[in-house]
Parts: C-alpha cells; structure tokens; sequence
C-alpha cells in the first residue's frame, strides 16, 4: 500500500537535510535515516524506517521551488501504513514544528 504525505512548509533551506542531520545526532531516534542519494545535488531523498521495526519506509524528497516536503509510504501486502506515518508526523510536529504549514495525506 502507498500513501502519499505532503508537508507545506515556511520558505528556507531544505527541511529533508534538516531532518536527517536532526535524526542522526539524536542518542534515541524515533526513526532512523536508513539511506541518502546525493544529497548536494537537487533533487535529493532520504528513506526513513521506523526504530522500533514497524513495517514501511518513508522515501523523503524536497522541493526548494515550492518549500514542500514530499513523502511516499510504501508498506508491502496488506500492512497498513498508519505506523510509519505517525511516527513521522510525530517526530515533525515536536522537531520542526515551526516550518511546517500543513500536511496532507492522500492515497493514490
């Protein structure tokens, strides 16, 4: 199942690096910053698994024309992807609360 999760957010720098820098200095995360590709060049992306082994992985990708963080939940079979993506939506409101302006999930 995929679920498509996109985070509008304050205009300044890459909220994706934000969260992977914030995510790998943390003792305890709640997710874990599992792969990277090219982060220096535009467009980046980042997969996020949760700590705990919840199923699912969160592919990461940031739009500076747009100041909008773009998530894809992938979950294999029938697992639903409320885990991962509460966890994620947890860690961005108590981390980055002030650049996010909305989040909208939807469900191709």
């Amino acid at each position: 199942m995929q679920v498509i999760l996109t985070v509008h957010c304050t205009k300044g720098p890459s909220l994706r690096d934000a969260i992977a820098r914030r995510l790998k200095s943390m003792a305890e995360p709640e997710l874990i910053v599992a792969e990277e590709k090219r982060r220096d060049r535009n467009p980046g992306w980042s997969k996020l698994r949760s700590a705990d082994q919840k199923q699912g992985v969160l592919n990461l990708r940031w739009s500076q024309d747009s100041w909008t963080l773009e998530g894809r939940v992938i979950t294999k079979g029938t697992r639903k992807p409320s885990p991962i993506v509460g966890d994620f939506v947890n860690y961005l409101l108590n981390n980055h609360r002030s650049r996010v302006m909305s989040i909208t999930l939807t469900s191709p």
